[in-house]
């Protein structure tokens, strides 16, 4: 049985390309097909990866979701919620820990003029 192959009509424009070329064209279109993926990576994120970074942050499960919670409340979701919790305690000349736990205490208005 024969397969029905097209690739050498497909790919007659590359016949006079030399190795070097045919390397540099092959990263320009993995880079135009990645860069997209990425750009929505930097961008975009979700309550889990959000409560994973807090986490790594060294809060528990139990407090992670809470600040989670405040951050998107706060409309701040895009900002990310450790980066939340970072900026308010270089705000507030406050440990990473007490930063979450005012967030989560939600006493003050700690989203003000945070960003």
């Amino acid at each position: 049985m024969k397969r029905n192959d097209d690739f050498d009509k497909r790919s007659k424009h590359l016949d006079s390309l030399d190795d070097e070329t045919l390397y540099n064209k092959f990263w320009e279109l993995a880079n135009q097909i990645v860069d997209p993926m990425l750009e929505l990576g930097k961008k975009n994120t979700t309550p889990a990866i959000e409560r994973s970074i807090l986490l790594r942050m060294g809060f528990s499960s139990i407090e992670a979701g809470p600040i989670v919670d405040a951050v998107i409340e706060k409309g701040l979701m895009g900002k990310g919620a450790g980066h939340a919790v970072w900026k308010l305690s270089q705000k507030k000349s406050v440990s990473i820990r007490d930063a979450g736990l005012i967030i989560i205490d939600g006493k003050a208005d700690w989203a003000e003029g945070l960003f």
